[in-house]
């Protein structure tokens, strides 16, 4: 299937969110789009996915007019969305995911559960996919559940399928199954929308690009032809800082202090020192150990061994509260699930840790939460409409941002920063890492724990490389090399 959008454009109400856009997909092609939050993706998507019309434009498939009133005219049509969160039950199977809906029947009403099974086999069958159709959803990794969504698609004879940020929370070897299934269908003659903020991802499994910024098309072309420099400027439309932070002296006093820690299980013989005023990064692969530390480290997982010292003073930390009072922040790694609460207003999110400390006579003083949260906005230069707006109005790097305002209202000595830029866009990410700057010059002391190399050699000073639990080296400024990285964190010694 041929995908050719024209001079699409929309606007809601004043605000002109697409504006003359072209774009297009050719069946057997990967097709990166891209953007920051904001630039028009998901508008242009929905308006193809039939969720909301356009207002001028053509829309043609295969050189045939179409337009889309409803998601099932494009389903029909041959188009599959397949958004971030996915739609499965966990409590179902996968054969009954597939067809839930539109369940076959016998004479009599009773399901045809054969019927349903044998299908369910052979699409597995076409797509070279190894999976049980009777097994539960729920004892699925994330990577297959992302699968079986596909398989959902090509049950429905989908011939171009839009991916909507896919591997945002899978793991390598799960990023190349689903990988590993997107060339299947590729020779197959589907057309993928890969959109996706991983740069690095889109140049190793896309075949083409388009770049969106504030509503225009800005650029399209063949990956082969671009770096990931090139796609950055393209989609914040300046220079993207890369490379290695310098070495610093570290002068400054012993904020934290970890002698051989260990818990038996995720981590052994860990020691460190972080320096007043020091960004030190922790890295390494899947199974390193380095969130499981910093957990139990901030009293939200089990026991351990070893010495912990704050300011020079052992502490043995057993809870959340404790580290706080101690002046530790701490950014877990999937803002979705532990970061945010969903239900919550931007406000109420952006000052969960120090409501407890804003009273007055037995009162939550409302007016000096507001001044805060108002101060840690402007600081952050978060983009929002209205504080009392959910949470999930914003879009994720101003989640993110929100979520550092949180723990910034502490006045924090300590920031444990787990993973903090996944799911943002480019432009989000140079912001935070110009946060995490901002931080340490005013004399924070901040942890970055990251798979990412070139994040850690962005924003770090210093790292760490673990592999199973234990620390397999020490970088230090110009030593911070993503090749030699990678050979410590696959348990290879210096």
């Amino acid at each position: 299937m041929d995908l050719r959008m024209k001079g699409i454009s929309k606007s809601f109400g004043a605000n002109l969110v697409l504006d003359g856009v072209d774009f297009a997909v050719d069946g057997g092609d990967i097709t990166a789009l891209l953007g920051e939050n904001g630039a028009g993706k998901s508008t242009l998507m929905n308006i193809l996915g039939g969720v909301i019309p356009r207002n001028s434009g053509v829309i043609t498939l295969d050189g045939k007019d179409c337009e889309f009133h409803t998601p099932r005219e494009s389903l029909d049509a041959g188009i599959a969305f397949i958004h971030q969160e996915l739609n499965l039950i966990n409590d179902l199977a996968i054969y009954e995911n597939l067809f839930i809906g539109r369940e076959k029947k016998r004479k009599g009403g009773i399901l045809d559960k054969e019927s349903m099974v044998a299908e369910t086999r052979r699409v597995f069958e076409r797509m070279d996919i190894d999976l049980d159709p009777e097994a539960m959803v729920r004892d699925l990794d994330a990577s297959y559940k992302q699968i079986v969504e596909i398989s959902r698609a090509m049950l429905m004879n989908a011939k171009l399928v839009i991916m909507d940020e896919p591997t945002t929370s899978l793991t390598e070897p799960e990023i190349e199954r689903v990988f590993a299934l997107m060339r299947t269908l590729k020779k197959q003659g589907v057309g993928i929308i890969f959109i996706s903020h991983k740069l690095k991802e889109v140049l190793e499994i896309c075949d083409k690009y388009t770049v969106l910024r504030d509503g225009h098309m800005v650029s399209s072309g063949l990956v082969k032809d671009v770096t990931a420099s090139d796609l950055a400027r393209m989609m914040v439309g300046h220079e993207v800082q890369s490379g290695t932070r310098k070495e610093e002296s570290l002068s400054g006093e012993v904020v934290m202090e970890g002698r051989n820690l260990s818990d038996g299980k995720h981590f052994s013989d860990i020691s460190f020192k972080l320096h007043k005023g020091e960004v030190l990064g922790f890295t390494g692969l899947l199974g390193d150990g380095r969130s499981e530390l910093f957990q139990t480290l901030f009293g939200a997982s089990g026991a351990y061994e070893g010495q912990l010292l704050i300011e020079g003073q052992e502490v043995r930390m057993k809870s959340t509260m404790q580290a706080v009072s101690l002046g530790i922040g701490y950014v877990p790694r999937n803002r979705k699930e532990n970061g945010i609460v969903k239900d919550l207003s931007i406000l109420e999110n952006g000052s969960l840790v120090t409501l407890k400390l804003r009273k007055k006579h037995g009162m939550i003083d409302w007016q000096s939460v507001h001044e805060d949260f108002s101060h840690e906005k402007q600081a952050l230069s978060i983009k929002m409409e209205h504080e009392d707006d959910l949470i999930t109005s914003l879009s994720g790097g101003n989640q993110q941002k929100v979520v550092l305002a949180k723990w910034l209202s502490l006045n924090p000595k300590v920031l444990i920063l787990d993973n903090p830029t996944q799911g943002v866009d480019v432009g989000a990410k140079e912001e935070i890492y110009g946060i995490i700057e901002s931080l340490a010059e005013k004399g924070v002391s901040v942890i970055v724990l990251s798979s990412e190399a070139q994040e850690i050699m962005r924003v770090a000073s210093r790292c760490f490389v673990l592999y199973h639990g234990r620390i397999m080296g020490e970088l230090k400024g110009s030593e911070m090399e993503e090749e030699t990285m990678m050979r410590l964190a696959t348990g290879v010694e210096e």
